[in-house]
């Protein structure tokens, strides 16, 4: 049946076009929803967020009564197919929690909504994001999300493994790292490497075919970015992605920077220091560390609570990320914003929704509840006191974004979901041995610079 409220609304908006839109709710950017109920379909796949969010999404209800949000949390994995799905099905959720990877293929199938108009019309203050976070959204002048949140990575360890090897916090506080004997960092690992005689890493009769406390717990699942280890430890060593980012075109993989990092790596688990990728445990980092059977590990901010929650299984702390061959310490710096769909029918009340997301109002929210960091300055200020008033010390995660230099972006560009199997693949044959990492990393560079011609 057609509504003829709206196609009279439509008519009327036609009569009007040679004037003004900004009474026709639902066409003008910035402009108002119209009078009758919506509701938006708000997807996002962290579980610990959903709390916060819920509370910005009543007190958005509260504001705005003829809009209401129903968010819909899945697990990463099932999200991004769900999502994939639904877009391609032509059903997609009218906004969801976007990531850098992810996005470029949405921009590429038109499937996202340029926001650049309402944000010129309401006037947004980008200045108030954390420095680089609103440009990573935009290309070719058009704007495809306001930040929400970031995160960085840190040292994470065992406080009780620690004392037991007669470490102390201070001894983590100025690591160094280098490819060719791993500096303090790799000392520190060895020392934490326990085998089942009680020896540690560093002892002559260490057995490293039986290990009960690996030192380091690395992340192999980690793509081409290698946001949990591996890249921070390359990008310290000098090791750039790609030719400029974000919408660089050639990748370098085959820089003998990364090179040396992914050897120092395998090393490491020819040591017996970390364990061997076909005896790792299925189970998850969080969870083997969780279960004591490692003492060390690189972690994002985002995992603050599982390790410094009330219910972690061991007492962890942070330590600031190794200084490298390039004479400091560099973390990955990564945002997440809220996508509008291109084929909502909602697109003025989902503007609105994702203004108010990108908001002091709603981030601020987020902050007290020291889950994540937002994405605005004066929000983020409001986490790292929440979290101080927890008892939690999160100060490495904040020091890289006030240092010069002390971040870089994860690489975003077209076929990121190629790219990340294709390096995923070749840094796996190096671990289970299969290949020298110069063989591998040359080969799936060219592979991933043909995919842009």
């Amino acid at each position: 049946m057609i509504n003829r409220k709206r196609a009279g609304a439509a008519l009327l908006c036609g009569l009007l076009a040679g004037t003004t839109l900004t009474a026709c709710g639902g066409s003008a950017p910035g402009g108002d929803p119209g009078s009758g109920p919506v509701t938006l379909d708000y997807w996002l796949w962290d579980d610990n967020q959903q709390t916060s969010y819920q509370a910005c999404a009543d007190a958005f209800h509260a504001a705005n009564p003829n809009v209401t949000v129903k968010i819909t949390q899945t697990a990463w994995a099932q999200y991004w197919q769900n999502l994939t799905t639904q877009l391609a099905a032509g059903q997609a959720p009218d906004v969801w929690t976007n990531q850098v990877s992810y996005y470029p293929q949405f921009v590429s199938s038109q499937q996202i909504l340029d926001i650049q108009p309402y944000v010129d019309a309401d006037k947004v203050d980008l200045s108030q994001y954390q420095d680089g976070l609103a440009e990573l959204w935009t290309k070719d002048g058009k704007r495809y999300g306001l930040p929400k949140d970031w995160d960085t990575e840190a040292v994470v360890y065992n406080s009780g493994m620690l004392d037991k090897a007669g470490l102390k916090a201070a001894d983590l506080a100025d690591l160094t790292w280098n490819p060719t004997d791993g500096g303090s960092f790799e000392q520190v690992i060895a020392k934490l490497t326990v085998d089942d005689k009680g020896r540690d890493g560093l002892d002559p009769d260490f057995d490293k075919d039986h290990v009960a406390v690996y030192g380091y717990q690395p992340e192999w699942n980690d793509g081409s970015q290698g946001q949990n280890g591996w890249g921070e430890l390359a990008a310290a060593n000098g090791f750039t992605y790609l030719d400029k980012n974000p919408w660089g075109t050639r990748f370098k993989y085959d820089d003998p920077k990364l090179i040396e990092t992914i050897g120092w790596y395998k090393a490491l688990t020819d040591k017996g220091y970390a364990p061997k990728f076909d005896k790792q445990s299925t189970l998850g980092i969080d969870a083997v560390m969780g279960a004591g059977k490692a003492a060390l590990t690189i972690a994002g901010s985002w995992t603050i609570n599982t390790y410094l929650g009330e219910d972690a299984k061991q007492k962890f702390a942070l330590a600031p990320l190794p200084v490298g061959p390039v004479g400091a310490r560099k973390s990955a710096i990564n945002g997440l914003s809220d996508a509008i769909w291109a084929g909502t029918e909602n697109k003025d009340a989902a503007w609105k929704w994702v203004k108010y997301l990108g908001s002091a109002a709603c981030q601020d929210v987020v902050g007290g509840n020291a889950v994540v960091f937002p994405a605005i300055k004066t929000s983020s200020e409001k986490a790292l006191a929440a979290h101080k008033a927890k008892g939690r010390d999160v100060q490495v995660y904040v020091d890289y974004t006030k240092t010069p230099g002390g971040t870089f972006l994860l690489p975003i560009t077209e076929h990121g979901t190629e790219i990340s199997q294709i390096v995923q693949d070749a840094l796996q044959s190096v671990i289970l041995g299969q290949s020298a990492p110069a063989e591998a990393l040359t080969k799936a560079n060219q592979e991933v610079n043909g995919l842009f011609g």
